[in-house]
């Protein structure tokens, strides 16, 4: 952003005006001209301040501000609605279940489980990124089937991951809130592919990803048509190797209070320790983050995928608790909408 003075404008006024806005400056000036006209280039750390608000300010002619690359996002707003629940809207949300839904059963617990101490989004991989093709892989198609037969006993919305681009459409019949994950969010065909849907997108951040290509992902999503971009901050790589990622809670407070955008954490892929989960999920509320994403599994020890993050039934309650979670009374019915032909 670039402030023009007009000519023969009390500079130093103008510079105090723009101050306590909190920009910082750096004033252009011909030399030894005493009819140059002075600009001020605003820092892109500065406070947010819209255009007109500085172009009234007394002695501005002009306020020039570059065009943004991500303009569909610049304007999104920072609430969500996800089959009637407002993520951003004031409440915490609590996405909660396991890392990969290993059957039946194993869902139908976990569900009845975190409804009952407050959740309202259901997760769980049935698609699963491994870094080793030997590891669980998911159960595709079968566990979408399991998860959202859960949900809707328990009132809760299911948020859950495609893979690719063609499992797009069959993951967003079976998910209120369609999930790409870190390794994929510059898949740019499956980022298309899911706008396509017209379902809202949790987008998780790449773990080598700066802030401003996570919103050129976002702006990809809305410009095919995505309902909602929620971005869920999951740790990025780091050199230290004392926690699985190194959970970038800044980017959180920037996302959440300059950007206006909701943001939801995920301490358990950030740390990957069940012991950390607890003081980074208040961590993340204490920010601006609008809600946190939750792995918890009845028994971690044998679970399938990232058990060492989860949380155990007691841990998970003992979590809820410290957030401010009420426990539910009953659970409501899931309105869903249609998927996009």
């Amino acid at each position: 952003m670039i402030v023009t003075l007009q000519l023969g404008a009390d500079a130093a006024q103008v510079k105090r005006a723009l101050v306590a806005r909190g920009l910082w400056l750096t004033a252009l000036t011909a030399p030894h001209d005493p009819n140059a006209v002075t600009h001020f280039v605003v820092a892109p750390s500065s406070t947010r301040v819209d255009a007109q608000e500085l172009a009234r300010i007394e002695g501005v002619a002009s306020v020039s501000v570059a065009a943004s690359a991500h303009p569909k996002v610049d304007v999104h707003g920072p609430v969500v609605s996800v089959a009637g629940v407002s993520v951003g809207g004031g409440r915490p949300v609590v996405m909660a279940g396991p890392c990969a839904v290993e059957s039946p059963s194993q869902v139908e617990a976990v569900a009845a489980r975190v409804a009952a101490l407050g959740a309202q989004f259901l997760r769980g991989g049935a698609f699963k990124p491994r870094t080793s093709p030997y590891a669980f892989q998911g159960h595709g198609g079968e566990a979408l089937r399991w998860m959202r037969d859960a949900a809707d006993r328990h009132g809760l919305r299911v948020v859950t991951e495609a893979m690719s681009e063609a499992e797009a459409p069959r993951v967003a019949e079976y998910a209120d809130l369609l999930q790409i994950g870190s390794r994929n969010m510059q898949n740019f065909a499956l980022l298309k592919a899911s706008g396509r849907t017209g379902r809202p997108v949790l987008l998780k951040r790449a773990m080598s990803a700066s802030v401003e290509e996570w919103l050129l992902a976002a702006e990809y999503l809305l410009s095919h048509g995505a309902t909602g971009v929620i971005l869920c901050e999951r740790g990025i790589r780091s050199f230290d190797d004392a926690t699985r990622n190194l959970l970038d809670l800044g980017a959180v407070a920037l996302l959440s209070h300059v950007h206006r955008l909701p943001v939801v954490v995920d301490p358990s892929h950030g740390t990957g320790r069940r012991d950390l989960v607890a003081p980074l999920a208040k961590a993340a509320l204490a920010v601006g983050a609008a809600g946190v994403m939750l792995e918890t599994h009845d028994d971690p020890g044998r679970a399938l995928s990232d058990g060492p993050q989860a949380l155990p039934p007691e841990q998970f309650a003992q979590v809820m608790g410290e957030l401010g979670v009420a426990p539910r009374a009953s659970a409501a019915p899931v309105a869903r909408a249609e998927v996009a032909s």
